[in-house]
């Protein structure tokens, strides 16, 4: 029988980081991490540049798609998620943001936890973490990237900052959105997102980080094992032993910690008895506990393109993604010493978190409830972001070839109030849960996506400093009203990935929409935890895989403090 002292599900940020941090301890405890993917072994994974590409390997994507939209015209939206060592950290876009320090206090809140959950304390996770250069290139400007090293660290595993080389049209993009108003933030991860920022990417020398990188120098006791999806639990009444895959067993004498992501996780819970009473009858699955919130509150950030045919003076991309040759080349200069065009070309981008200030009067948001105005009301939670220089050529369907010269700006909506659920669709756990966000179902949610939408069309695309390069639109509304607006919205609406809130974090004395306590377990269940977004009681205004690194530490903080696992180190 394959025993270890500790088992953790999922490798992706917060497994990596859980596993890796308990595994260090003084304790050296034996520590499985399992995986249902793939080593993610090939080095030309890491290409700064292929990020985008990296996203569309079947073989490190589980594929998955939301049920149909009914306020999306019906469709079906994509709902990828990492399948490999460093999960979706291995085919994210490197978006490296930690969000606002409100929403981590706001965390403490639901929770009653402050010492855990609240910003200083999470802040110094951040911080451990890291490996931050503040390097940027010489003919960028301060205002522009200038982060204050009190709030970065520098001795952690993962190599975070800007690029080495910025395509041309990066500094006056971001110059667009200062003219037009907006403020202007120096650095987006002090813990205060609001202005516009050069993006920080989980990336160094045009090599990306991935949650793989905190394996380095791996302790023996570290065991990991791929290609071994987890079906279900190993229980003993209501006492987890172990977990189950479709070829072996393996039991754990402490404790079982799942941390397979806010779509997968709730599967291995539902598939092992530990769900909604009415969904596990239905299917046939013995009930071990009924908890009616498994798979419920599920939340996520969605945004839509504005896309802009561009001058030839402006944006040197058709000269690179329109000549193979020159793609091919770059890769080989790349594989040499990580520098050329695949270390530029959308590898630097802006990005900028911005309030809307009429939101706060309209009757869809007085319609809130009232910790709802509140969170939205603090100084460092934004309304809406705007992400700059997203390679939407690989993205759009038929792009023309002739129009590789060109602008894209993502507009996202934060903060939406819909929530949606996972559930099951069969007793087989090879078959996926049902996913239903249920995007823009909420009224709120439909009037910021239109205020956030014209916002970024009056003040940034129709400004004078933007049109003089623009020749013609390639993806965006069709009018101006609200109703064109709304209707551009439900046509090209996307997830971006940020799943989270299915087994949602309580306060100690438990809650009727929570799963877990403050300290990551399971409640009614022995020697379970949960420790990745889908525990998040809060949609962190920002890309979360950040946020999803720092939980896997704090959930190990909990679990060294249990057990003793530094006993002895001052």
């Amino acid at each position: 029988m394959a025993l270890y002292d500790f088992i953790v599900v999922g490798s992706g940020p917060a497994g990596s980081a859980l596993a890796s941090s308990i595994s260090r301890t003084s304790a050296k405890p034996s520590v499985l991490l399992l995986e249902a993917g793939g080593k993610n072994s090939d080095p030309n994974l890491r290409v700064d540049g292929k990020r985008w590409l990296t996203f569309t390997n079947e073989e490190m994507n589980w594929g998955f798609k939301t049920a149909p939209q009914e306020h999306c015209d019906g469709r079906s939206i994509d709902y990828s998620g990492g399948r490999g060592l460093g999960g979706s950290s291995a085919i994210n876009f490197g978006v490296y943001t930690i969000g606002a320090w409100d929403d981590y206090d706001e965390w403490a809140r639901v929770t009653g936890n402050d010492t855990a959950f609240g910003w200083n304390a999470m802040q110094k996770r951040f911080k451990q973490l890291e490996n931050f250069s503040k390097k940027r290139p010489a003919h960028v400007a301060e205002k522009f990237a200038k982060p204050d090293m009190a709030n970065h660290g520098t001795d952690g595993l993962l190599n975070v900052g800007f690029s080495a080389e910025w395509e041309d049209d990066v500094v006056p993009m971001l110059e667009v959105f200062e003219k037009g108003g907006f403020p202007i933030n120096p650095d987006h991860n002090s813990g205060d997102p609001i202005g516009m920022s050069a993006l920080i990417s989980s990336a160094r020398n045009g090599k990306r980080s991935t949650a793989q990188d905190l394996y380095a120098d791996k302790p023996e006791n570290l065991t990991i094992i791929t290609c071994q999806k987890v079906r279900k639990l190993i229980l003993e009444g209501r006492k987890v032993v172990g977990v189950e895959t479709k070829d072996a067993k393996y039991h754990a004498s402490k404790e079982v910690i799942i941390s397979a992501g806010a779509l997968n996780s709730p599967a291995i819970l539902m598939h092992s008895g530990i769900g909604p009473k009415s969904q596990l009858e239905k299917h046939n699955i013995p009930v071990v506990l009924d908890v009616s919130a498994v798979g419920q509150g599920l939340r996520d950030h969605n945004f839509c393109p504005l896309v802009y045919s561009r001058s030839e003076t402006s944006t040197a991309r058709k000269a690179f993604y329109g000549d193979q040759k020159a793609m091919d080349a770059a890769l080989e200069q790349w594989k040499q010493d990580g520098t050329g065009p695949w270390s530029k070309f959308a590898c630097q981008a802006g990005i900028g978190f911005f309030k809307l200030p009429a939101l706060p009067s309209h009757p869809a948001f007085r319609a809130l409830p009232a910790s709802e105005q509140a969170l939205l009301q603090k100084p460092t939670v934004p309304h809406y972001e705007v992400f700059t220089h997203f390679p939407m050529h690989w993205f759009l369907h038929q792009f023309p070839p002739e129009k590789l010269n060109y602008s894209c700006l993502l507009v996202f909506l934060y903060n939406a109030q819909a929530r949606g659920e996972v559930t099951l669709q069969s007793a087989d756990p090879e078959v996926p849960l049902r996913f239903d966000p249920r995007v823009l179902s909420e009224a709120f949610d439909r009037t910021a996506a239109v205020m956030a939408l014209r916002d970024v069309l009056d003040r940034v695309v129709r400004s004078a400093d933007y049109q003089k390069d623009t020749l013609g639109g390639l993806a965006a509304p069709a009018g101006d009203s609200d109703e064109e607006l709304l209707a551009y919205w439900k046509k090209t609406i996307s997830s971006s990935w940020h799943m989270t809130g299915t087994l949602k974090m309580g306060p100690a004395g438990g809650a009727p929409d929570a799963v877990v306590d403050p300290e990551f377990r399971v409640v009614g269940i022995e020697g379970l935890r949960v420790a990745d977004m889908s525990v998040a009681p809060v949609l962190i205004s920002g890309h979360i895989q950040a946020a999803a690194y720092a939980t896997g530490l704090t959930c190990a903080e909990k679990v060294a403090q249990q057990h003793g696992l530094n006993a002895g180190l001052s």
